[in-house]
């Protein structure tokens, strides 16, 4: 089904995915979900197999939410050490990619964050944004990312109700407008990727109107829009990362680490935790018809890509020789708490593993059947 159709399809569920072109370039983009820690170390393991089989050298963009904005952000900053292209070297990427993950991973930051923004001078978002600092980003911006991939790190403007999207090149909401070549800090970009509500958001950031492109909003570029933005975790709008993806590119691919909604046997009656029950089903309801849209997209042949989950179960591939991953142990990864709290080394190889093996076997399935099965997993001791 030709891209520009779809929207005059009705009965098409990915008919409000249409994209800003007359049809999708040629290109592939790679989608990063939220999910905290738990989602920034199963990413690792998705990028430490695409390393491997050279597809990350192919990757024209990588979109991003929340915990896989902190996984992305890392990536930007290591990639031209990483020497993209050339004979995978384990080492390299270990030392440049994986261990500065994986020390974040060993800090609790959420809580420092909150007790400090209440009991310090500063916002809670600004403890977070000094603890990005630390552990991984120092004083780098946007500026130090590689012009290919493009990096869009995605935050949802709580006063638009709109996208807005961090990259090297612009920043930006549809209907606020642009800023071109923002020297905002990846810190910053990162902070307001991943800042979950309602502990750790807003992330307020304040913008001088004058560096806006003229003309480039659609109806909200003026004051206050353009002086002050209030944002929020980028999986507000959109926890697969998909949208900035998908309306530029043919071939998608989606790596999600998001949670599910539990059911309740007795849901709370009160307004405030009523309340909460409900935003929770809301929530659910917006990050299922993404993937159910996803999805649609793959069997209609309106995108070429994967899909592949935390709560995927290796085995639907149907691949002769997967990595071995029971299902039940992988829904024990699925099940840690969405949270920036400090994770053990034994726990973080296990999500590295899961990822990296759930991520073969889509490769493998549905974008390259011809790729070789892996020797084993990264941390071969230690499984998932």
């Amino acid at each position: 089904m030709p891209a520009e159709m779809i929207s005059k399809n009705t009965n098409d569920p990915v008919e409000y995915l249409t994209t800003d072109h007359k049809g999708p370039e040629a290109g592939v983009a790679l989608c990063l979900s939220g999910g905290g820690y738990r989602a920034m170390v199963f990413h690792v393991g998705v990028v430490w197999r695409l390393y491997e089989t050279g597809w990350l050298g192919r990757l024209d963009r990588i979109s991003s939410v929340s915990g896989g904005s902190i996984t992305s952000a890392v990536l930007g900053l290591a990639w031209d050490r990483l020497q993209i292209g050339a004979a995978p070297d384990r080492n390299r990427f270990e030392e440049e990619f994986v261990r500065p993950v994986r020390h974040l991973a060993g800090e609790t930051i959420d809580a420092w964050g909150i007790i400090g923004g209440m009991l310090l001078p500063g916002t809670i978002s600004e403890k977070i944004q000094a603890s990005y600092r630390k552990y991984l980003f120092g004083d780098a911006t946007l500026q130090n990312l590689p012009d290919k991939p493009r990096f869009v790190f995605n935050a949802t403007n709580v006063q638009s109700g709109a996208l807005w999207r961090f990259a090297k090149p612009y920043m930006r909401d549809y209907r606020v407008g642009e800023v071109r070549n923002p020297a905002i800090s990846l810190a910053a970009a990162v902070a307001a990727s991943s800042a979950f509500p309602p502990v750790l958001s807003p992330m307020v950031m304040e913008v001088d109107p004058a560096g806006f492109t003229p003309d480039s909003g659609k109806d909200l570029q003026h004051d206050p829009y353009t002086r002050r933005v209030v944002l929020c975790d980028g999986g507000v709008y959109d926890n697969l990362g998909l949208e900035t993806a998908w309306k530029r590119y043919d071939t998608i691919l989606v790596s999600d680490a998001g949670g599910k909604m539990q059911p309740e046997e007795e849901p709370k009656e009160d307004w405030a935790r009523h309340s909460a029950r409900v935003l929770d089903l809301i929530d659910n309801q917006v990050r299922s018809l993404r993937k159910r849209q996803l999805i649609q997209s793959y069997v209609g042949h309106a995108r070429k890509g994967a899909y592949w989950g935390i709560r995927t179960d290796i085995a639907d591939y149907q691949l002769s020789d997967p990595l071995p991953c029971p299902h039940r142990q992988t829904l024990e990864l699925a099940a840690i708490p969405t949270r920036l709290q400090r994770m053990d080394s034994t726990l973080q190889k296990r999500l590295i593993n899961w990822g990296y093996a759930v991520c073969d076997a889509a490769l493998r399935k549905h974008v390259d059947p011809q790729l070789r099965k892996p020797e084993g997993f990264p941390y071969p001791a230690t499984g998932v």
